[in-house]
């Protein structure tokens, strides 16, 4: 860099006082630099140098490491107007996201697909809609499915199936306990519960017991024969 002809000359001393300094080696002058007069101007220029090459190590490695963004928590999110829930039906927990006011039946049905349970009347006076929650017989139309969240539901699919029936089920097919067969879950569902209730022995006790369970076709008397031929057999 040239000199600027205004600028100051600043002196450099070549040597080390060696009194002044009793423990620092004294600077031979042979190795003293040729020009040892530096002008303001280029003295300067040096130190800001220096300065820059100190600053860009850290520049440098902070610019190339590659820093990872903070971890957003996220929450599912619900469509609107549902709640989420866990039921428990014939053993096996189905996760859902209702509508609060989902009837229990409704519920059964549309999203759980066991259309084996029926929708009479919807106002708890047919007994079509029977099932059981923990061990009890509930109209399924009267509750709602939020009301549910601990229980034990169990469908006239949880009784038993084609292959391995259970007792009521073979003893209304071979009283012919049904001619329609739309109410016949329901009634099944409800005498399956009756022989667990204290309900007296005789055709009048079971015909009170399951007064709620309405057969249209009339099949009354041989609905009875089945309740009690399993009954007399267990």
């Amino acid at each position: 860099m040239a000199k600027h002809p205004t600028d100051p000359e600043i002196e450099v001393p070549s040597a080390v006082d060696s009194e002044s300094y009793p423990d620092s080696a004294a600077v031979a002058p042979s190795e003293t630099p040729p020009n040892n007069r530096l002008s303001r101007r280029s003295f300067l220029s040096h130190l800001g140098a220096a300065g820059l090459a100190a600053a860009a190590p850290p520049v440098l490695a902070s610019a190339s490491t590659p820093v990872a963004p903070p971890p957003v928590a996220t929450e599912e999110v619900l469509p609107e107007g549902t709640v989420a829930l866990t039921l428990k039906v014939n053993g096996q927990s189905h996760a859902l996201q209702l509508d609060p006011r989902t009837t229990l039946l409704d519920c059964l049905r549309e999203n759980l697909a066991l259309s084996g349970t029926k929708k009479g009347c919807d106002h708890g006076q047919c007994g079509a809609c029977t099932v059981h929650v923990n061990g009890r017989r509930v109209n399924s139309c009267l509750s709602f499915a939020v009301m549910h969240r601990n229980d034990e539901i169990t469908t006239i699919e949880g009784i038993g199936q084609p292959d391995h029936l259970h007792p009521m089920q073979a003893a209304f097919i071979e009283h012919d306990g049904y001619q329609c067969g739309y109410c016949t879950s329901g009634q099944i569902m409800s005498a399956v519960s009756v022989l667990k209730e204290n309900v007296g022995p005789t055709d009048a006790d079971v015909k009170q017991a399951m007064y709620g369970n309405i057969c249209r076709c009339g099949a009354y008397s041989n609905i009875v024969a089945a309740v009690q031929q399993v009954r007399h057999s267990s």
